[in-house]
């Protein structure tokens, strides 16, 4: 495993989590972020450099053999996503043929690349839908200068709705004395955030990885059905359909994730999980 060394570009919630697991498997791996950061697992195994990724130069990078891009926009405006997302990977892939020794770069993206919405099957062959969100637009044009700059060394995973024991937001609304009433039709796709976690350092680490990885699990579920559900475990009233709203919206996401590789393949196993782990 020695021969890899990796820099994990982005040291949040995810970021963080993949540092550490990579460097609890004994693989050399350095964690950057522009602040300083506390709560590392600190092994012989990992580093922190403290950096703004649009800074890094070609030598400072010479000796990843992979770099993993795993960022959020300081703020949720198109503009954010422009100055992180896009702004990185124009940078690195500017850099591309400087870094004879990057084996892979993956890049953290998102299923809101997809502007299907009519309820339709979505699958890694699907060619997306320009997005009616423009952050999602930019998003997608970030994955694109990445496979531009870096050809089939670039590797991208695009995860679904992020959930997890911190993640409560579906929880909370089921709690809700006073719930809206819900579209039957309205399809939603998940992943459970320590799942997303294997998979990116299964990406990085694995022999040969496919160039595209929809990140969810196997189950897409309608947010009527989920929040029903969640109501009956929680012995909360139970939601009302919207019956003006009878269009089905949202996708369907078809994993391409090895089934091995998730501890959670479907929203029920995780949210068994979460509502265990509650107070």
């Amino acid at each position: 495993m020695d021969m890899h060394n990796i820099l994990i570009i982005g040291q949040g919630d995810i970021g963080l989590a993949v540092t550490n697991k990579l460097a609890q498997d004994g693989i050399n791996v350095t964690g950057l972020a522009r602040r300083e950061r506390q709560n590392y697992a600190l092994s012989d195994h990992a580093k922190f450099m403290q950096a703004d990724a649009l800074t890094l130069s070609a030598e400072q990078l010479q000796d990843f053999t992979h770099i993993a891009i795993i960022v959020t926009p300081d703020e949720y405006s198109t503009n954010g996503y422009h100055n992180s997302y896009l702004a990185i990977n124009q940078h690195l892939a500017a850099l591309a043929n400087k870094l004879p020794t990057l084996k892979r770069i993956v890049f953290i993206s998102s299923t809101g690349i997809y502007g299907q919405d009519n309820g339709e099957w979505i699958d890694e062959d699907t060619t997306p839908m320009l997005p009616k969100r423009e952050a999602s637009q930019v998003i997608l044009q970030a994955e694109q200068v990445l496979q531009q700059g870096f050809d089939d060394r670039a590797i991208i995973i695009r995860p679904s709705g992020i959930y997890g024991r911190e993640r409560l937001m579906r929880v909370r609304k089921a709690k809700e004395s006073e719930k809206q009433p819900i579209a039957a039709g309205a399809w939603t796709n998940r992943i459970m955030d320590s799942d997303l976690v294997n998979i990116v350092v299964k990406v990085l680490t694995i022999e040969e990885p496919k160039p595209i990885y929809i990140a969810t699990d196997y189950l897409p579920v309608t947010s009527f059905a989920l929040t029903t559900w969640l109501c009956e475990q929680l012995g909360e009233a139970l939601p009302t359909r919207d019956d003006k709203n009878s269009a089905m919206t949202g996708k369907r996401l078809h994993s391409n994730i090895p089934l091995a590789w998730l501890t959670y393949p479907d929203w029920q196993s995780g949210y068994q999980d979460i509502l265990l782990h509650q107070d």
